[in-house]
């Protein structure tokens, strides 16, 4: 390789087209016809939003590449507009402007010639002289250039304070021409209100900006970015000393800094609450408090009480804890909401059970088994029951049976069941709870609440394991009191991607009726994957014979590029070809890690090439989507009706409009390029992403480099989405680690002891 001249040298071009582009950093590899050269030069380099067809003047080295060859290494550049014919048409047909692809450059550029820009500039009415534009593409042009310099100016402003020129676009759409003001008053309200902008890039802006590091905003905005990603990790509350002293190491501050901000946060009322939890089997906190500590008294009441434990001398350890304002909210009214729908009269006087019980085992032809039946009769006589169980007990067959009762009893009958994929043919209403409380745009919350609640007698929340605080909150408020509620769910699986812990904490609290169908049916006795779940819940190894027939495969594996290569195919070819199933449709690969050889971001990469080589592409962020690539949403777009995991497929992309088309449960979903960090590859999914779905054949890489999340719930969960196939292929020694390992991170909750 040539060394790297220490002489910066000077090119000036023409963008030809780009190869790679990567938003989050702006690093780009592009073709640029250079003046003076006869070859296209390849470029590298941190270039924001470049576009073909415009001039850059770059400063840089030549490098030789390994592989690659010859290429010049961009440290400085500057964009400008192009002159030539050529250069106009290439820019404005490569993406700049919505509503003008190429054909259309064409022709405006044929019309115009070297003052095409100029026009669109002073007297775009003038387009209409052209084939194909009438006044409402004018208008989608003119608003389209305006916001393209608009968004230029905050790019080249936000690229000189470290921030990448990807969520310019967004920054705009979300302040305006304020864009710039409102990231000079303020660069942390960018880690609140954009997606995709943490505290850490905010806070480089504000360094940038030269903000002061003892900043009672910053403090504020660095208290709420840790309490965040503690909620991503699970925590409903966090303990008030363990937080300071993480505030304290992230922001090197002192405590009194991080003591004023909290009490500005707490002056708001709206950010976080405290509250003093009395950590003692003896003593239980009242659950319909109104308890939080107001501002003044953290460093006072609440802390010497927390040093000399209560009143009664009895020693219990009193910790004040720290929420979320909406995490407190949700915690205690949902407590408050599950004792209200307990202890609601319920009427049962014209429900004769045995008769019942007998009619519907003739109906459906079946034969009850003795914990089924108390399972059915607890149902009918409580108004909050808990059905738990693992794969083969029968929970779904459960719901089944109870409608059926319900029906033979002239009752009115609406369901409403908590499942990504709920198929099942019947007569009953069935929704994810987000589509099911249908969320209103214009007031910012559900339509379906305490003032408009679900009309229905019976809510059966199926896979009810994976519920947070938060959406249980939202949807006990929408059950009217005289419903009956039946949560169904498997607490071995892995906890709710949301923070929470809540069909554990309420099974645990001991202040409900909780049945555990613990007997597998015979059928279910003939499924691999079923004995080898409960083999593995109950701590064994599973049984592989990796016989013809069988359901469950071990593919055994050390070597993790040899993982990667077996499971490509395995799913491009070897399973269906012997089972028939769709490889993109029908197959997916579950993974313990993000990261890694066998993770999920290089197996969606490689699985792409494999399954989707040939689509109509666009790269953006790095990462490049395809029609026909199997997609899945990352965060709740309730404009959109898409929610977090939601699996779609990519039906079209139009360059011109510069929008993606996401076929999601028939539903085609379009997305601007701006929004495509809401859309990752779905060829490989996380295991907790795969949570409350199911899969007809499900692949798992397990390695030794997954050494951290190799926990008994985490191999469990994956292999329970698996309904008809489950092959994993990986380590003997790491399967053998994961069935052993039955710790689980805590999770700090207050539920439980609220419930009791």
């Amino acid at each position: 390789m040539k060394p790297e001249s220490t002489n910066l040298v000077k090119l000036k071009g023409q963008l030809e087209r780009v190869t790679y582009e990567n938003e989050e950093n702006d690093y780009v590899v592009a073709k640029v016809k250079v003046y003076g050269y006869a070859n296209l030069v390849t470029i590298i380099g941190n270039i924001p939003s470049p576009t073909p067809g415009e001039v850059l003047s770059m400063s840089g080295n030549w490098i030789e590449h390994p592989k690659f060859g010859e290429q010049f290494k961009v440290v400085f550049c500057t964009c400008s507009v192009p002159a030539s014919i050529v250069g106009i048409e290439k820019y404005l047909g490569g993406g700049l402007i919505r509503g003008v692809g190429p054909v259309m450059a064409k022709r405006i550029v044929a019309k115009f010639g070297e003052k095409t820009l100029d026009i669109i500039e002073g007297s775009i009415e003038k387009l209409r002289e052209v084939e194909g534009i009438g006044r409402h593409r004018i208008e989608m042009i003119g608003k389209a250039w305006i916001e393209q310099k608009e968004i230029r100016s905050v790019m080249v402003f936000l690229q000189s304070h470290s921030v990448s020129s990807a969520y310019a676009s967004k920054i705009y759409k979300r302040y305006g021409n304020e864009s710039i003001a409102v990231v000079k008053e303020n660069p942390y309200r960018l880690a609140h209100d954009i997606f995709g902008i943490g505290f850490l890039t905010a806070d480089k802006i504000a360094q940038k900006l030269g903000f002061d590091t003892k900043s009672p905003l910053r403090a504020e905005a660095g208290i709420m970015f840790i309490l965040h990603e503690l909620t991503d990790e699970g925590h409903v509350y966090y303990p008030y000393e363990e937080l300071i002293t993480k505030a304290k190491e992230m922001l090197e501050v002192d405590e009194s800094v991080l003591d004023i901000a909290m009490k500005s946060l707490l002056a708001k009322k709206t950010s976080v609450t405290l509250d003093s939890l009395t950590l003692s089997p003896q003593t239980s906190l009242y659950a319909d408090c109104n308890c939080n500590t107001d501002a003044e008294s953290i460093s006072q009441t609440d802390l010497a009480y927390n040093e000399e434990g209560d009143e009664d001398g009895g020693g219990s350890n009193v910790t004040l804890a720290v929420y979320l304002a909406g995490s407190y909210l949700a915690e205690a009214q949902i407590a408050k909401m599950l004792k209200e729908i307990r202890d609601s009269s319920k009427n049962t006087k014209e429900i004769r059970i045995d008769e019942a019980l007998e009619q519907a085992q003739k109906k459906l032809s079946i034969s009850l088994a003795e914990r089924q039946i108390e399972a059915i009769k607890a149902a009918i006589t409580n108004k909050l029951l808990v059905i738990t169980g693992g794969p083969g007990t029968g929970k779904w067959l459960h719901h089944r049976r109870l409608l059926m009762l319900r029906q033979l009893q002239h009752r009115k009958q609406i369901s409403h069941t908590f499942q990504k994929e709920a198929k099942q043919k019947t007569h009953v209403l069935q929704a994810p709870i987000h589509r099911l409380l249908q969320f209103d745009p214009l007031n910012g919350g559900f339509k379906h609440n305490e003032n408009n609640q679900l009309d229905c007698d019976l809510i059966i929340l199926d896979e009810a394991s994976m519920i947070d605080t938060l959406l249980m909150y939202h949807l006990l408020k929408a059950i009217p009191r005289h419903a009956t509620l039946i949560l169904v769910g498997d607490i071995n699986q892995l906890p709710s991607v949301g923070a929470g812990n809540v069909l554990k904490d309420i099974i645990g609290s001991n202040a409900f009726t909780v049945i555990e169908l613990n007997e597998i049916f015979r059928q279910a006795q003939e499924s691999a994957i079923i004995m080898n779940s409960h083999r593995i819940v109950n701590g064994k190894y599973p049984e592989i014979n990796n016989c013809e027939n069988s359901d469950f495969f071990f593919n055994s594996e050390d070597d993790q590029e040899k993982v990667l290569e077996k499971i490509i195919s395995l799913v491009k070819t070897r399973i269906s070809k012997k089972f028939g199933y769709d490889p993109i449709s029908d197959i997916q690969v579950l993974t313990p890690m993000n990261r890694g050889i066998v993770g999920t971001s290089k197996m969606n990469e490689s699985l792409q090439e494999a399954l989707n080589p040939n689509g109509f592409e666009i790269t953006r962020g790095g990462r490049r989507y395809r029609v026909g690539d199997k997609v899945m949403q990352i965060r709740n777009n309730y404009d959109k009706n898409v929610f977090n995991g939601d699996i779609g497929f990519i039906s079209d992309i139009d360059a011109e409009n510069q929008q993606i088309f996401v076929n999601i449960d028939g539903n085609d979903i379009s997305y601007g390029y701006s929004e495509l960090d809401e859309l990752v590859l779905a060829y490989a999914v996380s295991i907790h992403k795969s949570q409350g779905s199911e899969y007809p054949v499900v692949v798992i890489p397990l390695v030794m480099s997954h050494y951290m999340m190799l926990q008994r719930n985490l191999i469990y969960t994956g292999i329970t989405r698996g309904k008809k196939l489950v092959v994993i292929v990986g380590s003997k020694k790491a399967m053998f680690i994961s069935v052993n390992n039955d710790k689980t991170m805590k999770r700090n909750t207050w539920l439980k002891e609220r419930l009791k």
